[in-house]
């Protein structure tokens, strides 16, 4: 079988990874590659074409933007991406993060009589056009390319539900949400390889961490009350900030004396530095399955959630503090969280039972895609 994926994968296979979705393309990818499959990743990013040690093939997209750039997009690189796509003759192709190129792989999956899977990342992919309007549109303006990508999502996401062969989604709210529309979906929970977890690490101190990209949109602002209210603890934070506020707000860190900027780092170096925290602090209003939630818990460190608590897993778990909006209840709770023994116990045996990429979660993802060949195309889905 030969599946085809696409995105700025080259670096997540590479442990330079991008984002989450595109660290979980990598990990799929992998694994299918492992089962035998020939694996190709389409990558609009990479310089050049390369193969990698697990066998996967990296195709660069080869079109110029001459002339004015949104002519060239629609009229040469969009069309060189179809053609690509065409020529990789693929029996599944599998799409995954917010973004109305989709419907191109789409079209290329039914010319061939392909299988399209549609993975989904982010419970905005889920939800109705009003929380999705708060959560990201109000609050990520990211220029003409924004607005044309925001479109075309609101157009072409609702069909892709309901046309995909296959929709994976990440924890049992998302599949309700989806069921509620009519819609049939498959539970697929984020993968996690236990080499990450390092072997030793140094918690001398209480000290909390925070990771990703630091952007209003992604909740930095109460993050950086959370510092301001709480000079009695000590903060440390991996990620580059984005956005106007963004910006404004680290500099703001900057002044406080009881946090440390540590900038991007590698997905390995994250990881050690969660493993050197006291617990992960999340503040973001709106995630899907945050994967530095998965390395956390790996790590034995629990996670402190402002907002998100995916499927209701941290409180049905205890892998952590759930605060439901209440600032003053996260900040009580950082007297008391604790990451001890009978913790790490718990949160690395709910890891390896639902996430690790092993032998036979390898069996399973070989299985679940053998299987779609088998199931006629999804072409009466209401």
């Amino acid at each position: 079988m030969k599946i085809c994926f696409w995105g700025d994968i080259g670096r997540a296979l590479t442990d330079n990874t991008s984002g989450g979705g595109e660290l979980q393309i990598a990990l799929l990818a992998k694994a299918l590659s492992q089962c035998g499959h020939e694996v190709v990743i389409l990558d609009y990013q990479t310089s050049e074409d390369f193969v990698t040690e697990d066998g996967i093939k990296v195709v660069k997209i080869n079109a110029k933007n001459n002339g004015i750039p949104i002519f060239g997009t629609f009229f040469n690189i969009l069309p060189q991406f179809y053609r690509t796509l065409l020529d990789q003759e693929a029996d599944v192709y599998y799409s995954r993060i917010r973004d109305f190129r989709h419907i191109i792989v789409y079209w290329a999956a039914r010319k061939l009589k392909a299988k399209f899977v549609l993975g989904v990342a982010s419970d905005l992919d889920v939800l109705n056009f009003i929380m999705r309007l708060k959560h990201h549109y109000l609050v990520n303006y990211t220029g003409l390319w924004g607005i044309i990508n925001g479109i075309g999502i609101e157009i072409v996401y609702p069909f892709l539900t309901r046309k995909s062969d296959l929709v994976l989604v990440q924890h049992e709210g998302q599949r309700t949400i989806l069921k509620k529309k009519g819609i049939k979906s498959i539970i697929f929970p984020n993968l996690f390889s236990p080499e990450k977890v390092p072997s030793t690490h140094n918690k001398n101190s209480k000290v909390f961490i925070h990771v990703g990209e630091l952007q209003k949109r992604k909740g930095f602002i109460e993050f950086f009350n959370i510092v301001r209210k709480a000079p009695g603890h000590f903060f440390k934070v991996v990620g580059q900030p984005s956005g106007r506020s963004g910006f404004l707000f680290y500099e703001e860190l900057k002044s406080l004396k009881n946090v440390k900027l540590l900038g991007r780092l590698s997905h390995t170096q994250t990881i050690q530095e969660i493993a050197d925290s006291t617990a992960l602090i999340s503040t973001s209003p709106m995630e899907g399955f945050p994967n530095i939630f998965i390395e956390s818990w790996a790590c034995g460190v629990p996670v402190m959630s402002l907002y998100v608590d995916p499927g209701g897993i941290i409180e049905k778990n205890d892998l952590g503090v759930v605060a439901h909006g209440k600032m003053d209840m996260l900040l009580n709770a950082l007297n008391t969280v604790s990451s001890d023994d009978e913790f790490k116990s718990r949160s690395q045996a709910y890891v390896a039972n639902n996430h690790v990429l092993n032998s036979k979660r390898i069996k399973e993802i070989d299985g679940l895609f053998k299987r779609l060949l088998n199931v006629p195309q999804n072409t009466d889905r209401n």
